[in-house]
């Protein structure tokens, strides 16, 4: 989200043709023409993570911790424009689309590598589209391979499910893509670290898809945990879990380098912790600056960067809890939230308030949805009409230990849903869970659990990215199975003309707000803070920050 949270597993295992070609010249990531040396100042960056990755596999992971590695390690075909959401060409120079929307051939970048030594080439490419299609067993899990399931669909033991068809080397260089069927977002989709290009060497050589567990506790494998293989500008040197993760400057990257020759990303989750390291010197800088923080910072001289809104935070609810399954009860709960309180009591200075699953800024965005506005006395009577006149108890589940992007303080959050909804007369039972190992696992990973705190930093410029990924099909964490809006996302998704797009998902905007999967309430714009030694930091509201672009002045 990237996928909100953190799954833990990798803790767990240590503890035709063709349409005009789309060049978008001028590209993903700045000067990555020629390779470069770093200049003289100390090149050592140490970034504050708020937790572990989840998994150094980002074909197994969905969290922005797992994803801010990743970013460094690994590169897609597609990366994004600097300081927008919009695709842009990576390892792919250029990509040519067939007039059907079935068929992308990939022109790939010349003389790249990957950190083992083996040549990025059209059969590398092809491997990682066949591994993804052939993942079975737990590796199909909603809590292993998130992203692949949500947008593609389907593997190889369910073709009649699958986006995917195959891939075939053209040439060395040349890599055409197939698929079963139109994906609109599809070249967008490329961006997402989940699926970047990996080593094939590195894959078979440490047991990449040799999973294990369940769906509830997945456990990864030896690559995931220890031997990540990309092309990106950093290498992986090691990892102590719960202290450091570090990596190194490659030195046969195929792009620049720039002035960070080496990053140690130090888990600190606390945020006043991460606050005082930064004033000790201790770190170079960290992401989700709480609100009381950033002024702060700012006034005494530290480099505070904001994020522009591409998040959504939201209140969900599992309709495989029975009181959940009456949509009465869905709109009370909406009704009983005071969504402007919960903004200017909690979360940071920008933040805008969400009436629904989307920000204002993606396509397809409904400004006549429909809305609940808060009204505590037409709660109670909607909880009366369906049943529960004196109320109810409801597990409410929120995430300990952690700040996401979307989520700067989970506890606080809590603390005010949780006063606005006993007001009507729910009793919330709450049900904290760490962030690490356990949280996302038990809300993606089986129906134990009620309402919950969760949320999401897009990944691209694409509704699907959203409404999509969330309400696309059943899913552990929303507990329904409501067929005609996964019939209309479907259609949606298949619709390759942009204008055409635009009013079906206004549509399902509409059918999303009244049928109430969960409350959406916040769009909050993340803040970074960094020490005087940073000039400049490459802020992408979809956080592809790849640290060769820092500027540091000594």
């Amino acid at each position: 989200m990237s996928r909100p949270a953190s799954r833990r597993r990798a803790l767990a295992a240590l503890a035709g043709g063709t349409a005009a070609v789309v060049a978008l010249v001028g590209c993903v990531q700045s000067d990555r023409d020629e390779p470069g040396e770093a200049s003289d100042v100390d090149s050592t960056f140490v970034f504050a993570a708020s937790s572990d990755p989840a998994s150094l596999d980002p074909a197994f992971a969905s969290d922005g911790e797992s994803f801010r590695v990743s970013r460094q390690i690994f590169e897609g075909l597609v990366g994004v424009e600097a300081g927008t959401a919009d695709p842009a060409p990576l390892l792919a120079e250029s990509w040519e689309q067939s007039d059907d929307g079935l068929s992308y051939t990939f022109q790939l970048q010349d003389g790249v590598t990957f950190h083992d030594g083996t040549d990025f080439d059209a059969t590398a490419v092809c491997a990682n589209f066949d591994r993804w299609y052939n993942f079975t067993g737990v590796a199909q899990a909603e809590s292993m391979a998130y992203y692949y399931t949500s947008l593609f669909k389907g593997y190889a033991d369910s073709p009649a499910d699958a986006v995917y068809a195959s891939c075939t080397a053209d040439e060395d260089l040349v890599a055409t893509v197939t698929l079963a069927k139109p994906f609109a977002g599809f070249i967008a989709a490329l961006s997402l670290p989940a699926f970047a290009m990996q080593s094939p060497a590195a894959l078979e050589e440490f047991g990449a898809d040799d999973v294990g567990g369940t769906e509830e506790a997945p456990t990864l494998s030896e690559y995931a945990t220890g031997h990540p293989v990309g092309t990106g500008p950093f290498s992986f040197d090691s990892w102590e879990v719960g202290s450091q993760l570090q990596l190194s400057a490659y030195d046969d990257y195929w792009g620049e380098q720039g002035d960070v020759q080496e990053i140690i990303f130090r888990v600190i989750d606390d945020p006043t912790a991460r606050r005082q390291a930064l004033e000790a010197g201790d770190i170079d800088g960290y992401d989700l600056v709480s609100p009381a923080d950033a002024a702060a910072l700012e006034d005494d001289g530290y480099l505070i960067e904001s994020r522009d809104p591409f998040t959504i935070l939201y209140l969900g609810m599992n309709q495989a809890v029975p009181e959940l399954q009456d949509v009465r009860v869905r709109q009370a709960i909406t009704m009983a939230i005071d969504r402007d309180q919960l903004v200017s009591q909690t979360l940071p200075e920008g933040t805008e308030v969400a009436n629904q699953f989307i920000p204002p800024s993606v396509a397809g965005y409904n400004d006549e949805v429909t809305e609940y506005e808060y009204d505590p006395e037409a709660a109670r009577q909607l909880l009366a009409e369906a049943g529960y006149p004196d109320g109810f108890t409801l597990q409410f589940n929120y995430p300990t230990n952690v700040s996401r992007p979307y989520m700067p303080n989970p506890e606080e959050i809590f603390t005010n849903l949780s006063a606005q909804l006993e007001e009507v007369g729910i009793t919330v039972d709450p049900q904290p869970n760490a962030w690490s190992p356990d949280y996302l696992d038990r809300i993606q990973g089986g129906a134990d659990h009620g309402i919950h705190l969760l949320g999401w930093t897009g990944d691209y410029n694409d509704t699907d990215n959203f409404l999509g990924v969330f309400f696309g099909s059943q899913s552990n964490e929303w507990g329904f199975d409501n067929e005609q809006l996964f019939s209309d996302l479907e259609a949606a998704r298949a619709e390759p003309d942009l204008d055409a797009q635009i009013p079906l998902y206004e549509a399902i905007n509409e059918e999303v707000a009244t049928f109430i999967p969960g409350v959406p309430l916040a769009h909050p714009a993340p803040s970074l803070a960094f020490s005087e030694r940073v000039e400049s930091y490459p802020t992408s509201p979809v956080n592809d920050e790849v640290f060769n672009q820092i500027v540091l002045t000594s």
